[in-house]
């Protein structure tokens, strides 16, 4: 079958940094952290029963408490052996408006390092595609999936990141006659949904995302830019344009394996992917899922916007052990990666910026802000 296609950008204006002061950023988070892609799933989770022969050493929820969003799941196919599959998934539809290959790219930079968050090996992970489009009879809609696939080729090759399988879900398209006779048609927005499957040697080198130990000084991994195309934050204030976040194959493979090693050294006691809301959404996540408080200061020289609520892939927040922060720092060479704070003993997310007052909020509020929305009885 011979079709034509064609692609062409849509026309996207440059959108200013918003100057946030802490209330702001504090109603920001509190309504990213609620939104229906960010908040909290408990109430399906519950339902489904994860611990079939009870093989499962990562649950969906984890934390003392069962709060908190793991970044993947694990599991022991073997009962008899400690060896584990890891399972995560990426998908970020919003970018797509912007550009198909980079909404592709990031679905599947979110993908593998949710998986390798949890302790998956960089180097053993397949993929799975599933993409989710309009009438492909359309050239200008086929562009836009081959401009997607085109990403899905050139990441996966790139990290050796093998597609076993996938599906494919065209035409998703409603048409209806209004009442004035009118033909309308709905149309879903391109959409791709990247599931990873890794592996770990022994799931009791797993980690997850809750922070476990007061004291314990916290990183940022990888370099922040001022990309806020199909953001959350744009979301939630009505942004239009910016930059949507690309993925540095290069750099993001090199952070993949360090921090990979970094978790077999066992350095690591708590590792967060920065996805949908970045940074701020984030460290909420790890300060409520372990129910303790966090420090974090934002350098004086960075938007406190840029820093808190961009959406650049490739990046992780980790805690560290105390005793091994030496050699973590020392292993660190040139990679993007900086100290961010603490993990404290108090009830608080709070940050500073140069070293000033910026926002303190309960991890108890941001809690009750992501918990809330589907809490369904």
């Amino acid at each position: 079958m011979i079709r034509e296609a064609n692609y062409q950008p849509p026309s996207i204006v440059a959108s200013e940094v918003p100057d946030l002061s802490g209330e702001q950023a504090t109603d920001l988070l509190k309504q990213i952290l609620g939104s229906l892609n960010v908040a909290s799933k408990h109430w399906v989770i519950r339902q489904y029963d994860h611990e079939v022969q009870g093989g499962s050493a990562v649950k969906p929820l984890v934390g003392p408490q069962g709060n908190g969003p793991g970044d993947a799941a694990v599991v022991r196919p073997r009962l008899e052996s400690r060896r584990g599959v890891v399972i995560s998934c990426g998908m970020n539809p919003a970018y797509g408006d912007f550009d198909p290959y980079h909404m592709a790219a990031s679905a599947i930079d979110e993908a593998v390092r949710n998986a390798v968050a949890v302790g998956a090996d960089p180097n053993k992970i397949a993929i799975l595609d599933n993409f989710c489009w309009g009438n492909t009879d359309r050239p200008e809609t086929l562009g836009s999936l081959v401009r997607a696939a085109l990403a899905c080729y050139d990441v996966a090759v790139a990290w050796k990141t093998p597609f076993i399988s996938g599906k494919d879900s065209l035409n998703n398209e409603f048409t209806w006659t209004d009442a004035d006779g009118e033909k309308q048609n709905l149309v879903i927005p391109p959409s791709l949904l990247i599931s990873a499957m890794g592996q770990v040697d022994n799931v009791g080198d797993c980690v997850t995302m809750d922070c476990k130990e007061v004291g314990n000084p916290l990183y940022l991994i990888g370099a922040t830019l001022e990309e806020f195309g199909g953001s959350h934050l744009s979301q939630v204030m009505g942004l239009e344009g910016g930059q949507v976040p690309v993925v540095n194959t290069v750099s993001a493979k090199r952070t993949f394996d360090w921090l990979h090693n970094a978790i077999k050294q066992h350095w690591i006691r708590a590792c967060h992917d920065l996805s949908e809301g970045g940074l701020a959404v984030a460290v909420a996540e790890m300060a409520f899922a372990g129910e303790l408080g966090v420090q974090v200061d934002i350098a004086a020289d960075q938007n406190p916007a840029t820093a808190l609520f961009a959406e650049s892939n490739s990046r992780f927040v980790v805690e560290v052990a105390a005793d091994s922060a030496a050699q973590f720092e020392a292993a660190i060479g040139d990679l993007p990666v900086a100290k961010l704070g603490q993990v404290t003993g108090d009830a608080n997310v709070a940050l500073t910026h140069g070293g000033e007052s910026y926002l303190s909020v309960a991890w108890k509020e941001l809690y009750e802000a992501w918990h809330q929305p589907l809490d369904w009885a």
